[in-house]
């Protein structure tokens, strides 16, 4: 999906692009659901969130220095404008707590031999595991080839069922999934969804009586 468009229609609703790619995969896996059949009338799933703990100066370090957050991703919300309105404040509210830097000290302090039990303790709390990173928005080259996408999978730890793959590459921005066979054996078709649901939230924004021009 066109990176330029996702951030337009952040900034017009006041919220993130992170929010905005979130509400999505939420209106993405509600109409997923609904095809199912399933009940999903006030459902919230949790999504565990990782959360860069480095600063920027130090982007360049290696090893991993990040905490991790429960995002609540509101799938029975019918209204896509109620829905990013709810994921923006949720976000919000968590980037004022201090969970990640708690969750990411008691990991740290843990002993090797309690970490894997910890992880699994972590990851009962979740159904999925969201992330979005940010890649380069110039086209890279590899032996005088221009890479055309790129993509990643985020990694999964204990019973967590779904990871949600999220990267900006190059003025675009591309999803994937990964699931668990059992539960969602045809994960592309909620992928497919992601950009309906973007068009359903654009149709809905132009059909506002906006009194000012957006910047």
């Amino acid at each position: 999906m066109p990176l330029p468009e996702l951030k337009a229609l952040a900034r017009a609703h006041g919220t993130t692009l992170n929010d905005m790619v979130l509400m999505l995969c939420a209106g993405a896996l509600r109409s997923y659901l609904l095809d199912l059949g399933e009940d999903i009338n006030g459902l919230t799933i949790r999504a565990t969130v990782p959360v860069n703990l480095r600063p920027l100066e130090h982007a360049k370090k290696l090893g991993n220095h990040f905490g991790l957050v429960y995002l609540d991703l509101p799938i029975g919300e019918a209204n896509p404008l109620r829905r990013l309105e709810r994921v923006a404040q949720s976000m919000r509210e968590l980037k004022q707590s201090r969970q990640a830097i708690v969750g990411f000290g008691l990991l740290a302090a843990l002993a090797a031999a309690l970490q894997s039990p910890a992880v699994e303790l972590f990851s009962r709390k979740a159904t999925a595991v969201a992330t979005n990173v940010p890649g380069p928005q110039m086209p890279l080259y590899l032996a005088g080839a221009r890479v055309a996408d790129l993509m990643f999978w985020v990694p999964q730890n204990g019973s967590i069922g779904m990871g949600i793959s999220i990267l900006s590459y190059d003025g675009n921005v591309h999803f994937g999934l990964m699931t668990d066979a059992r539960r969602v054996p045809d994960p592309g078709e909620i992928i497919k969804r992601f950009a309906p649901e973007f068009e359903k939230l654009l149709l809905i924004t132009l059909m506002e009586d906006w009194q000012g021009e957006i910047t």
